[in-house]
């Protein structure tokens, strides 16, 4: 439990040598031994090695394929370290996100070295053979790793379902497509940003802050003031969120504060069955925008729209697939989504034929991966397995989210 607690709670090791917590321990029983810091650093990396030993068990027995998801940065320390994420379906049918790896990993960042690092991850927990997808941010370093990583996985027997095809997956790009809008407004974001980095700044400047939110009055909120991060795009909306309404406790603090004048006046969830409706949302809302009466707004969908087709020219396979295997959605979905992009109709079912084959060719792999029958005999007379069960399933009719509102995809 002083493990866990340490753990939990991240305390240093030395913590069971505090002398308020040993005395607590003794009051609560005399003759109870305390462990040192040197023991307690021992039972904390037996603890480790233990759920370590547990975790690749129930992962050696995860009937279906492992997806991942790494990402690599630098601390504010300019240490390197690298993370990797797995997610799978147990055998009950509940999605479960591990993670598996959070390691110390120094400079060059290159391609082949992650690719080394990653794959030696996956031979640590014993599933470089259960590999289906890794999701990677838009780095070009990440092409690379993903190149050399499929590589090495393509040597075992089935180490990819079809030959790799569904192995990248980038990730949705959405925070370069917002920061690539923002560039236009970006002076004005950046002095909102400066004047509340100001305002934060100590605790002398906040008690001045509030006295001007005193004295403009009517502002009725325990919103505080938030900065923004620059690699999370909700951040800038949040930022900007809380100055609105401390608009007029700014404007105050510019007429008391001759510092914070000068300041101014001069001069950074969704799931995989959603995923396809969220681009296509943004993908439809760029394009609306073109032709706004705004200016501005019309510069930033314009310039948003190039940084989008960069990685969404074509939307990614596997969650279109995912957007398929909802029954609340299925190809009806995708059918409306592409015709009310301004597609030429031709094109439009070109792009679902695409779509469905490739779904079709992911079904049969599965199909031959599982069937009881020899894969030369499924080759021969794939009819004698019956009817498919996707055809059954794409045949039936849609699911109404009015009669299924919790609906568990899973």
């Amino acid at each position: 439990m002083i493990s866990i607690t340490i753990i939990e709670h991240d305390l240093p090791f030395s913590f069971v040598e505090h002398r308020r917590f040993k005395e607590l321990l003794q009051y609560l029983h005399p003759d109870v031994k305390v462990p040192s810091r040197r023991v307690a650093t021992m039972n904390v990396n037996n603890l480790y090695d233990s759920e370590k030993k547990n975790m690749k068990c129930m992962l050696s027995k995860v009937p279906s394929r492992i997806s991942l998801t790494s990402d690599v940065w630098t601390s504010c320390t300019f240490e390197g370290y690298i993370s990797l994420t797995a997610h799978y379906v147990d055998a009950n049918w509940e999605l479960n996100s591990k993670m598996l790896n959070f390691s110390h990993f120094p400079p060059p960042h290159l391609g082949r070295e992650m690719a080394k690092v990653i794959y030696g991850f996956l031979e640590e927990w014993g599933i470089e053979k259960k590999i289906f997808s890794l999701t990677l941010d838009n780095a070009s370093s990440n092409d690379k790793m993903q190149d050399y990583l499929k590589e090495r996985l393509l040597l075992h027997t089935n180490g990819l379902v079809s030959g790799g095809e569904f192995f990248h997956i980038r990730c949705c790009a959405l925070n370069l497509i917002v920061q690539e809008g923002l560039k236009v407004v970006g002076p004005a974001v950046n002095k909102i940003k400066e004047s509340i980095k100001y305002v934060k700044g100590s605790e002398g400047k906040m008690k001045v802050f509030k006295a001007c939110v005193a004295k403009v009055g009517g502002i009725r909120t325990k919103m505080g003031l938030r900065l923004d991060v620059i690699t999370r795009c909700n951040s800038t909306f949040l930022m900007l969120e809380s100055a609105l309404v401390y608009r007029r406790a700014f404007c105050s603090l510019a007429f008391d504060d001759r510092s914070y004048s000068k300041l101014i006046s001069g001069s950074s969830y969704p799931t995989s069955n959603l995923y396809f409706m969220q681009v296509w949302k943004i993908e439809c809302l760029l394009l609306q925008n073109f032709s706004n009466k705004g200016e501005l707004i019309s510069t930033m969908a314009i310039d948003m729209k190039t940084k989008f087709d960069k990685y969404w020219s074509d939307y990614s396979n596997v969650f279109s697939f995912g957007c398929i295997l909802d029954p609340c959605f299925k190809i009806k979905l995708l059918k409306y989504c592409y015709s009310k992009l301004g597609l030429d109709p031709i094109f439009c079912q070109t792009k679902l034929k695409v779509v469905e084959h490739k779904l079709y060719t992911l079904y049969n792999e599965y199909v031959q991966m599982y069937s009881k029958e020899t894969k030369s005999n499924v080759d021969e007379d794939m009819s004698k397995v019956g009817k498919y069960q996707l055809d059954t399933y794409l045949e039936e009719a849609n699911l109404s989210n009015k009669y299924h509102p919790n609906l568990d995809v899973l």
